[in-house]
């Protein structure tokens, strides 16, 4: 799934515990971010405001990521270097809008999520897009986001690690992170005791290599 990369990036564990395990659970978060996608997700309203036609959930899939999933929002702005849209004269340039609760993150688990989103719809598409936002909610802000070659490989080696543990169907150790309490799954998670239970299994293996030197 496309917004799993975001998760993952977080949380290796975390993304392993809801797309393998198939383990899931809400708190005030991920409710709050599932009702502003609800507003925002509705493929059935196009707009068009003097050069920009706006698209709601527009799906999008990637062979090259082995990704699919919705859009929250595309915009399309009149330009000479665009493409053609069906119904509509002239050309447009494409540029996501990745809608998201809160504020801007210190790391780049929203900015992977965004670059995801635009490789995904630059194959479907057949176009290139250098530029992309994310907009959030709590503070009504738009951050622009620049599609550098860094960031794709980025994506590109996430997307590859992802599809190794689903195919292996491993789930990744647990790590005991200040921010942990926060997760909707951390009552199932239970970093503490599994990170624990890791450590022990190394002292033992360890204790008996000593020996046996």
């Amino acid at each position: 799934m496309l917004s799993g990369i975001q998760h993952f990036y977080f949380c290796k564990r975390q993304w392993c515990l809801i797309h393998i395990e198939n383990i899931w659970s809400d708190n005030q978060a991920t409710k709050e971010g599932e009702y502003l996608h609800e507003k925002v997700d509705n493929p059935s309203l196009i707009e068009t405001r003097k050069d920009v036609i706006y698209s709601r959930g527009m799906p999008v899939v990637s062979k090259k990521l082995g990704f699919s999933g919705i859009l929250d929002m595309v915009e399309f702005h009149k330009s000479s270097t665009g493409l053609p849209v069906k119904g509509r004269d002239g050309l447009w340039e494409p540029i996501i809008i990745e809608y998201k609760r809160g504020k801007e993150k210190k790391d780049q688990r929203d900015i992977v999520q965004l670059v995801a989103e635009v490789i995904c719809l630059e194959e479907s598409l057949s176009c290139t897009i250098k530029v992309s936002y994310l907009f959030y909610d709590k503070v009504k802000k738009r951050l622009k986001v620049e599609i550098t070659p860094e960031l794709r490989n980025l994506v590109y080696h996430l997307s590859e690690s992802m599809h190794q543990f689903f195919e292996k169907h491993e789930t990744a150790e647990a790590e005991n992170y200040k921010n942990c309490t926060r997760c909707s799954l951390y009552d199932l998670c239970l970093p503490r005791m599994t990170k624990k239970r890791v450590n022990v299994k190394n002292y033992i293996a360890n204790h008996i290599e000593e020996e046996e030197l």
